[in-house]
């Protein structure tokens, strides 16, 4: 875990603000550390403390009254979580689910704090309503690619975001189905053609990439 000291410093909207509310922010926030493997906040949750993230990453999902999930986007460290922006800003409870994928560490800066700059801080509004105004973009396209983009070119697409330039994605269909917002057995279909065409090799519990090229072609649309 990185220092916390002067965590403001690591966003570059707040390392901005004015000395005072840099202090303002310090003085009044708590730093937490949370393990992997945690639920954060849920529907029906209100959230008491904006949220940001110094180290590790949180998934933020929805989960349907059938069980269906769809991973809505991912913070990273230097990030806040426009869910929970949204939530404080509307006093509303949260909709969906923010899971620690890995050891996280936070700033947690209160409620009324958070509510006492929005109104006095030109800067501090304007800090989040940019981050907020990114993530909003962000989710639109999401939803493009989830109702109007075929399966095979986003499936092509998260398995080379998720292999990170190695060879082999550690994942499974169940995984992939709630990354991609769609069933599972949509997935092992299309795997199973991956496979076929020589592209992929599956194991239990992983993917090996046998051509990347050919993913990277049809990634691109240009297969």
């Amino acid at each position: 875990m990185t220092g916390t000291q002067e965590w403001v410093e690591r966003f570059p909207g707040l390392s901005r603000l004015e000395p005072h509310i840099k202090q303002l922010l310090l003085s009044r926030s708590a730093i937490i550390t949370v393990p992997g493997g945690v639920t954060l906040f849920g529907p029906g949750n209100s959230p008491e403390n904006m949220l940001f993230l110094l180290d590790g990453t949180v998934r933020v999902q929805q989960v349907s009254d059938t069980g269906h999930e769809i991973v809505l986007y991912r913070i990273h460290a230097g990030e806040s979580c426009v869910l929970t922006t949204a939530c404080l800003l509307a006093y509303e409870n949260y909709a969906a689910e923010g899971i620690s994928e890995t050891a996280v560490q936070a700033a947690a800066v209160p409620r009324e704090v958070f509510d006492d700059l929005v109104a006095q801080s030109k800067s501090f509004r304007d800090f989040v309503f940019a981050a907020f105004s990114k993530r909003i973009t962000d989710l639109f396209l999401m939803i493009d690619e989830v109702a109007f983009q075929r399966i095979d070119v986003r499936l092509a697409d998260k398995l080379l975001k998720l292999c990170d330039g190695q060879d082999v994605v550690a994942t499974t269909h169940q995984k992939l189905s709630v990354e991609l917002g769609t069933a599972r057995e949509v997935i092992s279909r299309q795997l199973q053609e991956f496979q076929r065409r020589g592209w992929i090799e599956q194991a239990r519990g992983s993917v090996t990439i046998l051509d990347r090229a050919r993913l990277e072609r049809l990634a691109d649309h240009s297969a």
